[in-house]
């Protein structure tokens, strides 16, 4: 009785197995899909050239946020996303409290990634957007540089972008 126990045992873990690596396949093929370089193809409205620069309203001394985002969100660090130049606000459709994010293509340094566009801020002059840690390490690895100059960020039409690198 302990053997077929134990079979049956065995036999519902690989099946459990085996629909957990074709579930993650299915998300893979649809993440690479809209990952896609075909992106940039959907891109609407004019590209936008400026540096970028790097936020953290939890890092004591930054003066930039607070824990809440202006779409309503709470900061994360460890998400694609970024806060857009406050008078670019209405070039990416609003980013009001609430609402859906928007999203945009960023290109800088060889690298193309689509952020959640959640904040806007009055940033330093110069500066067009402000990636959050994740998104910053992304394009410098090393967090060095502070500052990315020639980076072009582009809006996306559309609600339902999936944030992340572009390949």
């Amino acid at each position: 009785m302990s053997s077929r126990s134990s079979v049956a045992i065995c036999g519902a873990l690989v099946a459990l197995a085996i629909s957990v690596t074709v579930a993650r396949s299915e998300v893979g093929r649809r993440e690479a899909a809209v990952h896609s370089s075909d992106v940039v193809e959907e891109a609407c409205g004019d590209p936008i050239v400026g540096a970028a620069s790097t936020y953290n309203p939890f890092k004591p001394g930054w003066r930039e946020g607070g824990p809440n985002t202006a779409s309503g969100e709470r900061y994360d660090p460890s998400v694609w996303a970024a806060a857009i130049k406050t008078s670019l606000r209405e070039k990416f459709g609003g980013v009001l409290y609430g609402a859906r994010p928007k999203f945009a293509l960023v290109e800088a340094v060889g690298k193309k990634v689509i952020v959640k566009i959640n904040d806007v801020g009055p940033l330093t002059p110069g500066r067009i957007i402000d990636l959050n840690e994740r998104t910053m390490r992304y394009f410098d690895p090393s967090m060095e540089r502070g500052v990315i100059p020639g980076v072009i960020v582009t809006p996306l039409a559309g609600d339902y972008w999936i944030p992340g690198p572009v390949g």
